[in-house]
Formats: C-alpha cells, structure tokens, sequence
C-alpha cells in the first residue's frame, strides 16, 4: 500500500442548521474566522501536509464553495489593473498550482459515512485524509494533519485525532478507549458514537481529523444507519478494527469547535490576536473593553 497520503476528503454537505438564518443561503464552511472561510483553513491544513487533491462531498446550496476555489477572472483583472498586487497574491493563492479540487454531489444527506464513501471513486486504492473544517486546529508549527501523516508513514495504520474533552460532552462525540499510549499514540480497542456519559469507555473524543486506508470503503457499504439513523464512519471504523490496527494519535495544537456559536466565537477572537496585521490593534481595544465592562459592573 502507499505511504503517501495525497488526497483529502472534505465532508461539506451539511445544512449548518446551528447558525441558522447566517446559513440558510451560504454554507457554514464558508462562515469567516477573521478574514478566512473555514473551509480555506481546512485546505491550507492539507496542503501543508503534502496533499495536493482536494476531495469535496458538497450538497445543493454550496455552490459557494465551489466558487471560492474557482478561478476569478473578473475580479484578478480589476485588482490587477488598480495594481493591489498584495490582495492578488493572497487572491490567487487561495488554491496553489499543483493543487486539484474535485467536487462531488451528495444526493442525500445520510452521514459522515456516506459522505466519505462518496469519495471511492476518487480515492480508489489509497489511504486518504478526512478534515472536518467545522474542527480548527490551529498549530503554527506544522499542523494537525502533518502531524497525522508522519504517524501513517510511520506505521501505516489507520490514525485517528483525538483530544481529551469535559466527561459531561461525551454525547456529541465519538469516544474511544485505547491501549496504552507509546509517545502520541494509542491502539483502539473500542470506538463508540456519542455514548451518554456513563456509558462512554473513556473521555478521548475523536475530533475532525483521520487518515483512514481504502478498507474503510468496504466496511463503510456494509454499515446498517447508526446513531442518529445515519451511516456512521465510527460504526464502520469499528469494523476495520476487526482486520487492521487503527491509532489514536493526540495531537499538538489548540482546536476550536467551530460547530458551536461560542467556539466560532472564540476562535474568531483568537484568530484575530494571531493576526499580523490586527492583532496589536485589537489587543488593544480589547483590553479597553474589558476596562470598561469592569467600570460599567
């Protein structure tokens, strides 16, 4: 099997129905944390990691971000021709050369897993990456998927991201127990999805980041509707377990669940004290704000 991971699944075909009326007409991926969509961050994670096939599952209404990774002849011309040569570069590098973007239709809405198998005819025979862009993960180093490839070319197993999470939040995650960790990493021993917090194996939740092999396609087909009635990638991952090692692998970095009005909102403050251009700046009001909430208390 290749060591090389080269193609990434973006699962993008969701309704965002949590930020709702912002997403009735435009998709939550496309929601800007500071001066980028989510799913630009989600890409540039990828590309940093050596993947150069961007793999969409969209639904009806994302024309957006079809049209965000297009090629905008109109507006380069206009820029080029007032000469904002800064914001043509950053306008242009929004995919870079050797990058490809394919983008396939998901009829229905019936899972994680059904999106992911959407990508089998893309895919093939290669192990692949899946990046949830509702999932930041801010890592200025290398990035979260950089870090999980080295794990793939390491081992060639199955890697999943993990991140120990509140007991209490067990429900809206799938929850794995492990052997062992040697460094980073974990054997699976049970994967379970959104379990109530007593009956959840442990607080490791796996969060929006896998590379999984092509046997997944396989186990996939035959998962039955899960929790939710929808086709589970947990249920199927914990299939694969049945015929090949699958990691945990806690990452380095911080992650933002962008899935949520306060984790959007705290990642768009966080981003933005990152920032080059405003972080001095909004640091500063800021700091007069929270002067000022303490005066006004």
């Amino acid at each position: 099997m290749s060591k090389i991971i080269t193609k990434a699944v973006f699962p993008v075909a969701g309704l965002g129905t949590r930020f709702l009326p912002a997403t009735k007409a435009s998709p939550k991926e496309m929601l800007p944390i500071v001066d980028k969509p989510l799913i630009q961050y989600a890409v540039e994670e990828a590309v940093a990691a050596g993947i150069d096939t961007m793999v969409f599952i969209t639904g009806r209404s994302k024309n957006a971000i079809t049209d965000h990774f297009d090629k905008a002849y109109e507006l380069e011309k206009e820029l080029e021709a007032k000469g904002k040569n800064e914001l043509l570069s950053i306008l242009r590098g929004i995919v870079p050369p050797h990058v490809s973007c394919i983008f396939i239709r998901q009829a229905e809405a019936l899972g994680l897993g059904h999106a992911v198998y959407c990508a089998r005819p893309v895919v093939g025979d290669e192990p692949f990456a899946v990046i949830l862009a509702d999932d930041l993960i801010e890592d200025a180093d290398r990035g979260c998927m950089a870090q999980m490839v080295k794990v793939y070319q390491e081992t060639h197993s199955s890697v999943l991201g993990v991140e120990r999470i509140n007991p209490a939040d067990t429900g809206s995650y799938g929850i794995v127990k492990t052997a062992d960790f040697v460094g980073a990493c974990g054997v699976v021993e049970t994967i379970v999805e959104k379990p109530k917090p007593e009956d959840a194996p442990s607080n490791l939740a796996v969060v929006g980041r896998y590379i999984l092999t092509p046997a997944i396609f396989d186990k996939i087909k035959t998962t039955g509707r899960g929790a939710g009635g929808e086709i589970q990638l947990t249920d199927a991952i914990a299939a694969l377990m049945n015929d090949e090692q699958v990691l945990a692998y806690e990452f380095e970095g911080r992650r933002y669940d962008c899935g949520s009005k306060l984790g959007f909102l705290i990642a768009t403050v966080e981003h933005g004290l990152l920032h080059k251009d405003l972080k001095d700046d909004f640091l500063l009001y800021l700091k007069k704000l929270v002067k000022t909430q303490k005066i006004a208390s």
